[in-house]
């Protein structure tokens, strides 16, 4: 079954689900450019690893519930004694906080290599909800790698497929939208190539630089998302009688009734 929406769909982005999201658009993002640049280059899965600690802000999209859970009143507490007579020790009902045990994140992203010289041509990066945290280390580490890309000869792709947070660049023409995709090519660093998207529109046909002789390939994101939803069975779990998360805008969330309603999920 395909997903309802004509482009991304925005019950994807809930942070429960998100990251088996990712995981499936970097996967199908490689899966779909494989044929387009062999024999010359090939695609492969890397990490991009990070330190955080508790006080990062970014901690509170990873673990999307973490709250401290209210007990039940404790302020009667009796000893009953058991058949010997014996008294016996009442559990006390324990506060229940989320951690995070693991103080290195790992984010995966798409990178082509070049078979003949083993450099890398191009990166290409799926923002996490932790790269859009201001202040979080998450974002920094997002940050400080692209810069550190663009001082190369290494072709840089950012997609942003979550309309929460604040974008990867703050020109207004790419922050006036709810999807974006931008592209930097290494021989015009001073102009970034933006695709932006709405949530009723089709995700768009990206054109993924490689080195020369070699031109852009393209890159459907729709077709990734829609084979990430189907391949996946995401709609056996998802409920379209409530609102995704994060909400939608009051002009979005009618639109988005009405088509939930013609397609019979409402």
């Amino acid at each position: 079954m395909p997903s309802p929406f004509p482009g991304m769909d925005p019950y994807l982005e809930t942070p429960h689900l998100w990251p088996d999201v990712h995981h499936e658009l970097i996967s199908g993002i490689r899966r779909a450019l494989r044929p387009l640049i062999r024999p010359r280059n090939v695609a492969r899965v890397e990490l991009r690893a990070y330190g955080t600690d508790e006080n990062d802000p970014g901690l509170d999209v990873i673990i999307p519930d973490a709250r401290i859970e209210k007990t039940r009143d404790n302020s009667r507490k009796t000893s009953r004694p058991n058949s010997n007579g014996a008294p016996t020790l009442t559990v006390v009902e324990p506060t229940i906080l989320p951690i995070q045990l693991d103080d290195e994140i790992e984010e995966a992203r798409v990178e082509i290599i070049d078979v003949k010289s083993g450099s890398l041509v191009t990166i290409i990066e799926v923002l996490s909800p932790t790269n859009k945290v201001r202040g979080s280390v998450g974002r920094r580490s997002f940050l400080q790698k692209r810069v550190e890309t663009l001082q190369s000869e290494v072709h840089w792709v950012g997609i942003d497929l979550l309309r929460a947070g604040a974008p990867s660049i703050s020109h207004g023409a790419a922050t006036e939208c709810d999807y974006r995709v931008i592209v930097s090519k290494a021989e015009r660093r001073r102009c970034f190539r933006l695709w932006r998207v709405l949530l009723r529109e089709p995700l768009p046909v990206v054109g993924i630089p490689l080195r020369a002789p070699d031109n852009d390939v393209p890159l459907d994101l729709g077709a990734v998302v829609q084979h990430a939803y189907e391949d996946t069975d995401y709609a056996l779990t998802i409920d379209y009688t409530k609102p995704p998360d994060p909400p939608l805008a009051k002009g979005d969330a009618k639109w988005a009734d009405k088509l939930l309603r013609s397609k019979g999920l409402r």
